[in-house]
């Protein structure tokens, strides 16, 4: 078997890096056959930043993607990249390009704006407290106020979904189904929250627990990861959501991002009347 291709890759931003390593990375997931050995050059806004950079580019040689608003600084970059005989794509360029021609006017150049302490920066941190405070069961008397909660089993992404969620603004609590206990009537009954069912496939989810218990060094016993008695908690949580006419996702083949995608657009839906009761296809 022959070794996989290897590549050098740049990216470079003025603020955080989260949107070009974002953009970079949507798009490596598509050559799976194709090495890359990734250099973050966060925060970079002055020359001797930038000049650092350039020495990197020189040392190991790769494409380099970018986000600098400040124009002679993509000026530095560019014209030293075309000196090293190095590729050097901005990769936000094109989308402002075409929002300019729209709007007819030209984009501020103002560093880091989308991390501004706004209104919905502290929405979202209100958010994340509300998710902390709210996990596992907790606080049911003020779960009513949630805009979504989540209801499964234990092991079905519910905490993780839940912080994703509370980084976009929403305010998301979760309940987990325990054999032998109940969820409150008054939090069924409650009419603000979108209530989601997560489900996940018996086999996978006995052997997440199995890892768990392993993991953990847990003495908890046999039955939370026996597969049969995990098949018999999926079909009794199956049938709490379909009593209650939630929408379920099975969230067996779905990363974090794709569950939280579907309950948004749930979300969106609701907005606009009822949503009819949906079993998502893993």
């Amino acid at each position: 078997m022959t070794d996989r291709p290897h590549f050098d890759l740049h990216l470079v931003s003025d603020s955080s890096g989260e949107t070009v390593t974002n953009i970079a990375r949507a798009c490596l997931v598509q050559y799976p056959d194709v090495a890359v050995t990734e250099h973050f050059w966060w925060l970079v806004r002055t020359p001797g930043q930038l000049s650092r950079v350039i020495a990197g580019v020189k040392a190991a040689p790769g494409l380099v993607i970018y986000t600098l608003l400040d124009h002679a600084m993509r000026n530095t970059l560019e014209q030293s990249c075309r000196e090293l005989r190095i590729p050097a794509v901005s990769a936000l360029d094109p989308v402002m390009q075409a929002l300019s021609r729209v709007f007819k006017q030209q984009a501020t150049t103002e560093i880091g704006k989308q991390h501004v302490m706004d209104e919905g920066y502290f929405s979202r941190i209100d958010a994340m407290h509300f998710a902390l405070q709210h996990d596992d069961g907790q606080s049911m008397d003020t779960l009513v106020g949630a805009d979504i909660v989540l209801v499964g089993v234990s092991r079905t992404s519910k905490t993780p979904t839940c912080m994703y969620l509370a980084n976009r603004g929403y305010k998301v609590g979760n309940i987990p189904l325990v054999p032998g206990q109940t969820v409150p009537d008054y939090v069924l009954a409650a009419a603000k929250p979108l209530f989601v069912g997560l489900t996940r496939e018996p086999k996978s989810l006995s052997d997440i627990r199995q890892s768990r218990l392993r993991l953990m060094n847990d003495d908890r016993g046999e039955s939370y990861a026996d597969v049969d008695l995990v098949r018999e908690e999926i079909a009794e949580s199956r049938r709490l959501f379909s009593r209650m006419s939630w929408p379920v996702i099975d969230v067996t083949r779905r990363s974090i991002e794709e569950t939280a995608a579907t309950i948004i657009q749930l979300f969106n839906q609701r907005q606009y009347g009822p949503a009819k009761p949906t079993e998502s296809a893993p």
